[in-house]
């Protein structure tokens, strides 16, 4: 009988290169209180972050811990074996994952789909995703959920057309206290086309000082896993070409 760690959903080897490369593919659960900066938050609960990972429903298991790394240290993608790698941070009262298993061409919406479901364990926190991936040209995905409250969501390829746009940007921003100003020195402007708008950073706004991401002083535990079969079947359609 094969072991746990036997089993494996790819198709293609471990040293396959992907197409394209890196990019962000991340969810932020802030729970209250809100107004916590990313620099006063407490070292990652290792511990904690392993159930979070092993609860995160594109993992079907944990199969080994890695160095912790920087949580702005995204690992860059090279080869296949790259994608069986994720990052998550537990501290104190915001979780976060990047896993480039939530990545897509705009056939679906993964993102959504995962924050959907958090929402339904943390439904008092506030949720935010962000998702852009080079596999040939750009896709991005991004998301804003607030308790209770607005939620806005976009999908697309920037400059093109069509995109899924649900909810409302203006609510969930008039909801986080995000003024003219602030939309404006930040160059979003949602009368735009929606191609033109940098979604991902009024998604940024939303974390506001408590967004760990870019913060170089922040460890993230490091895991390989085993995605679900269809995971890596998703991933083996976006990130490579023929066999």
């Amino acid at each position: 009988m094969a072991r746990m760690t036997d089993i494996n959903f790819w198709t293609r080897p471990s040293d396959r290169m992907v197409r394209g490369c890196g990019g962000r593919y991340n969810i932020t659960v802030l729970q209250p209180p809100f107004a916590v900066r990313a620099e006063d938050l407490p070292a990652n609960d290792p511990v904690a972050a392993r159930a979070f990972a092993e609860a995160f429903p594109t993992v079907d298991a944990v199969l080994e811990e890695l160095d912790p790394v920087s949580a702005y240290a995204t690992p860059y993608l090279a080869t296949r074996a790259d994608l069986d790698v994720i990052q998550v941070g537990c501290w104190g009262n915001v979780l976060a994952i990047s896993d480039p298993a939530m990545v897509d061409d705009g056939n679906d919406t993964p993102l959504l789909y995962e924050v959907t479901r958090l929402r339904e364990r943390f439904p008092d926190a506030r949720i935010v995703g962000r998702v852009e991936v080079d596999c040939g040209e750009s896709h991005t995905e991004d998301i804003i959920q607030l308790p209770g409250g607005p939620m806005f969501h976009a999908s697309g390829w920037p400059t093109m057309d069509p995109w899924a746009l649900t909810g409302d940007p203006r609510a969930v921003a008039a909801a986080l206290g995000i003024g003219a100003d602030v939309l404006e020195e930040h160059e979003i402007d949602f009368d735009a086309d929606p191609g033109d708008v940098e979604w991902a950073d009024f998604a940024t706004l939303a974390l506001g000082e408590a967004d760990p991401w870019p913060m170089a002083g922040l460890k993230t535990s490091v895991f390989r896993v085993r995605h679900t079969e269809s995971s890596t079947r998703k991933m083996e359609e976006l990130f490579f070409i023929g066999g």
